[in-house]
């Protein structure tokens, strides 16, 4: 019998030239406020949302649905206001004030030492055990947020369904990329649609042949 995983989608936000910040220390916006009301409206249709640990030390997000009338909506579905939030970590230390660690429920899946924060945390063996368990937790459709070594794991494992790939019309030159090198599956991605939302153009696909 196989293991049973969410369905896994990944977004992320890039420059024309695949960047996904700059050099610079403070952090580069690539989406304007409709993408990001998009990305909002992904949070609210699943069931979790995923960042690693570097994105939680880096950015401090709090991975909530924003919008008050999507939170209403999935409390009208039975489902709590925002989806559970999960942390991706391989045992470095997190910081307990982090907001992701303050109002709705956390679950920090670690590969290594358990981090002392307030949250619950399961130790994990890799990423398919990490899915098998998200499943067996009731998480259907998975969100993965990043950061580039997260998308890189996933993505090199091929355990992503589909890709939301928002590019911004800007060039960086310098920084971070959507992933890093490594051995990707060879199949091709297949192209289920195009939006463009405010000035940003938007990649949904799908993966593996129609």
């Amino acid at each position: 019998m196989s293991t049973a995983y969410p369905h896994v989608v990944s977004s992320v936000a890039v420059s024309l030239d695949g960047r996904i910040d700059d050099a610079t220390p403070a952090r580069l916006v690539l989406s304007g406020p409709e993408d990001l009301d998009r990305v909002d409206d992904v949070r609210a249709g699943v069931d979790a949302i995923l960042v690693g640990a570097g994105t939680v030390r880096a950015d401090d997000p709090r991975l909530l649905v924003r919008s008050a009338a999507r939170r209403d909506a999935r409390v009208a579905r039975g489902l709590p206001e925002t989806p559970l939030r999960v942390v991706l970590s391989r045992g470095g230390p997190l910081d307990p004030a982090a907001r992701v660690f303050t109002g709705p429920p956390t679950l920090v899946l670690t590969t290594g030492a358990a981090p002392d924060v307030p949250a619950a945390v399961e130790t994990v063996s890799d990423l398919p055990a990490a899915l098998a368990l998200l499943h067996e937790r009731g998480v259907r459709r998975l969100l993965v947020e990043g950061g580039a070594a997260v998308h890189t794991a996933f993505l090199a494992a091929g355990l992503v369904d589909e890709l939301h790939l928002a590019v911004a019309p800007l060039l960086v030159g310098s920084g971070p990329p959507f992933v890093h090198p490594a051995a990707f599956p060879a199949d091709r991605w297949r192209l289920a649609g195009v939006d463009t939302v405010g000035d940003v153009a938007v990649l949904r696909l799908l993966r593996g042949p129609a």
